[in-house]
């Protein structure tokens, strides 16, 4: 059985007059070989905090609150695993009109094109059952369930693989926060032009493409 970890960073808003709204939006899969091994990752972040920080983090970490300390030292672990990453990220000056209007659609499409690319590069075994975690994004339950079934109809039916979507929270699924600092540190690189979190497991990245360009 494989594994893949699914996060995003940066908004889907359209209204670049609205403050806060960025410029970019990053998708990241985390394909990881050693499920377990990559837990402990986030057991020995929690073992460094003293007792008041495990406690404010509520069993979760969040890239962007984070401590830089804290985020080198967990980008650095997780470099040392056997894992691979894909990212694409979108310039949203650049999409177009009818995908800004539905934008759970350019969601789902983005995401099927990343595994597109897992499946093209076969970074997975493409004989075992896939089971890909996405962090929960949307509370309506609809919009979860067309995500869960359109990308398994793609991967099922079109590429003819063993392939399950779940939708879990950081919480429930400690791989997840991993993947959060993966997109985290990719969002940087492009929307503020800090690359020295991405470095850090740049050797792990086998493609990151843009969209729209």
């Amino acid at each position: 059985m494989s594994w893949i970890f699914l996060d995003e960073s940066g908004d889907l808003g359209f209204n670049f007059k609205k403050k806060n709204t960025s410029k970019y939006f990053v998708i990241s899969l985390l394909f990881v070989k050693d499920k377990s091994s990559a837990d402990k990752i986030v057991k020995k972040i929690f073992q460094g905090f003293t007792k008041k920080e495990v406690k404010s983090h509520g069993g979760i970490l969040h890239c962007y609150k984070e401590k830089t300390s804290t985020r080198k030292k967990l980008l650095s672990k997780l470099a040392e695993k056997d894992i691979s990453i894909l990212n694409i990220y979108l310039d949203k000056h650049k999409v177009f009109t009818g995908l800004q209007e539905r934008n759970h659609l350019l969601y789902n499409y983005v995401t099927n094109i990343l595994l597109d690319r897992l499946y093209t590069k076969k970074l997975v075994p493409l004989n075992e059952k896939i089971i890909l975690i996405a962090s929960r994004r949307e509370t309506n339950k609809f919009l979860n369930e067309n995500f869960k079934t359109y990308l398994e109809n793609q991967m099922i039916n079109k590429r003819k693989l063993k392939f399950e979507v779940e939708i879990k929270t950081p919480k429930e699924e400690k791989c997840l926060q991993l993947v959060d600092f993966v997109s985290w540190s990719t969002y940087r690189k492009h929307e503020h032009k800090d690359s020295s979190y991405w470095e850090i497991i740049s050797t792990k990245i086998v493609e990151e493409n843009g969209l729209f360009k």
